[in-house]
């Protein structure tokens, strides 16, 4: 059975680099439910990193529900563009994660990606902050 998940992921740092964190809110494609909820502090990184982490954090668990297809939602251009090839990825620790980030998505039947305002992404930013203020505790 398909599982039609959209994934609302974010990444943040405090600083570039600085403290960092990542979440990830799922959401059912058809009724808007929210399925689950997740962040993680990251430690010291820059905020492309912790955009990279929160999209395979995410993407992970999109993978536990069992989704079958995602549409990963984010407000970072740059990532959303360099996982669609549309730029290209130079810079050594972004490669990786971008390696990774393209792996995960090839075991989804089918995926999108795109990047929309920050105010549209909200829920997994607020997660970010959740986490960044937590660990700043």
């Amino acid at each position: 059975m398909a599982l039609d998940v959209v994934v609302h992921v974010d990444g943040g740092a405090r600083g570039n680099p600085g403290p960092a964190a990542a979440a990830a809110v799922l959401s059912d494609a058809s009724s808007g439910a929210v399925l689950d909820e997740a962040s993680a502090y990251l430690g010291e990184t820059t905020n492309n990193v912790a955009e990279y982490r929160g999209l395979l954090l995410g993407l992970e668990r999109a993978r536990a529900l069992g989704a079958t297809r995602v549409e990963v939602i984010n407000d970072s251009e740059l990532v959303a563009k360099q996982v669609n090839g549309e730029y290209k990825v130079k810079h050594p620790d972004m490669k990786a994660l971008h390696a990774q980030a393209a792996e995960a998505l090839a075991a989804f039947e089918s995926w999108s990606i795109r990047s929309v305002p920050r105010a549209q992404n909200a829920d997994a930013d607020a997660l970010v902050n959740q986490a960044l203020d937590a660990a700043a505790l």
